[in-house]
């Protein structure tokens, strides 16, 4: 059975899909190891300009697989310590490859994100829920640290340290009418709905030129990182002035207003 489904249901856009229903698509390393490949071979492929993730079945990803862990490759020969140093290296690499990814990445969050699950939801670049979806920090619950994956970096700059302390703290379930109201999720559709508003966007962000995309999402993503306004606007600044010097993006979106039609952006002069 393959844990990693990809289609291509439009042109440009690749749906990237969690597929172990029975375990509500956990994090087992059976599954998050093709995971990791599928979307490393994705950002490589230039058909592709946005990507969907979602989940097969009633649940997004339900966190850490306590029941079939799976196994994790390249670790024969070690001891105990070292294969938990390898665990979390390799579930680290998954959350550190969306970001790295060419493509945005949109997740269509079709039930639970647990624990690790809601740390993968927020490593993409956008996210839709449905109307049955709820999030949890899960590690709190299980006697653990709620921070795990890049959370207590990324919940904070998602919704603001408060309510990300809140929710870390006390382990409590973020249903999806609450994440909207909070910032966590963009927009909340019905469960019918959900894939096919996740796919229009992506076809809508496929239709932009293809630097100005994968720059925008590398700037908006290093200005969570910036020390200074001033050093990101420096940032934001060299990469306008790629497309607008390389490309005649600018001059074609002018012709196409003026004659009232979509801009056919070509990347190059």
């Amino acid at each position: 059975m393959d844990f990693v489904l990809v289609d291509k249901p439009k042109p440009n856009v690749a749906v990237v899909t969690l597929n172990r229903p029975e375990r509500m698509n956990a994090m087992a390393f059976d599954v998050m190891v093709p995971l990791k490949e599928t979307i490393e071979q994705i950002s490589h492929d230039n058909e592709v300009r946005a990507v969907v993730l979602t989940g097969a079945g009633k649940g997004f990803c339900s966190g850490a697989d306590q029941v079939a862990a799976g196994r994790v490759p390249y670790t024969e020969g070690l001891t105990r310590p070292t294969i938990a140093l390898r665990s979390m290296e390799l579930l680290d690499d998954v959350v550190n490859a969306f970001r790295k990814m060419h493509q945005p990445v949109i997740s269509a969050i079709n039930g639970p994100a647990i624990g690790g699950g809601l740390c993968l939801s927020l490593a993409t670049d956008i996210r839709i829920a449905s109307t049955t979806a709820y999030f949890r920090a899960a590690g709190i619950n299980n006697g653990l640290t709620a921070s795990e994956l890049g959370l207590s970096y990324l919940l904070p700059r998602a919704i603001g340290s408060s309510r990300a302390f809140e929710i870390m703290l006390t382990g409590r379930d973020v249903h999806a009418e609450e994440a909207e109201r909070i910032g966590l999720v963009s927009r909340v559709v019905e469960p019918s709905a959900l894939l096919d508003e996740a796919i229009a966007l992506a076809d809508r962000i496929t239709a932009f030129s293809r630097p100005g995309i994968e720059l925008t999402k590398r700037t908006l993503w290093s200005g969570l990182d910036a020390a200074s306004l001033s050093q990101h606007m420096n940032q934001e600044g060299l990469g306008q002035l790629l497309v607008r010097l390389m490309t005649d993006n600018f001059e074609e979106a002018t012709r196409a207003r003026k004659e009232k039609r979509q801009a056919v952006f070509r990347d190059k002069l």
